[in-house]
């Protein structure tokens, strides 16, 4: 570590204005009138969002749940089970409930975001749900095949998820 710092002293003093350290990353600073994000929401067969103008995305990233403001720091998420919660300037808040997928942070204040499927969270009924849970549930219990064990863990994991969203 000591001979790292020894070269990059030497090279800074050769070029002063070149620095072999990236910038150091801040948070993004509150939203102000100008500020928006420009996000984008796909699906495989259709976008919600196109280049849209929001003031505030949170998302269910698989490190914890994210806000993005204008001006985040560049990152790439993966998404878990849960709400992608769109804040718009004017229609107020908006809700999606997505099983998975992944969210792109670029630097000028753009925000991609990939999912399967994307529901809006006022579609679900909570009592299709709690039916769908017990019959998961009850699969997973051994009353199936292995692969279907499987599918219906992955299944309890999602749908009581989204049941903790309804409430």
């Amino acid at each position: 570590m000591n001979s790292f710092r020894t070269a990059s002293r030497i090279a800074l003093r050769a070029n002063p204005a070149r620095t072999l350290l990236a910038p150091r990353r801040n948070y993004a600073e509150a939203a102000g009138p100008a500020d928006k994000i420009r996000l984008s929401l796909t699906l495989p067969h259709q976008s919600i969002y196109k280049a849209s103008d929001v003031i505030q995305v949170n998302i269910p990233a698989e490190s914890g749940d994210m806000g993005i403001l204008a001006n985040h720091v560049p990152s790439i998420e993966q998404l878990r089970p849960g709400v992608i919660d769109i804040i718009e300037e004017s229609a107020g808040s908006k809700q999606f409930f997505v099983s998975g997928g992944f969210a792109v942070v670029q630097p000028d204040s753009q925000l991609s975001i990939n999912a399967v499927e994307a529901f809006l969270l006022e579609d679900f009924s909570p009592e299709a749900i709690r039916a769908q849970l017990a019959e998961a549930q009850r699969i997973a219990g051994g009353s199936g095949g292995e692969q279907d064990v499987a599918e219906a863990k992955v299944e309890i994991e999602v749908l009581e998820t989204l049941q903790a969203a309804l409430k």
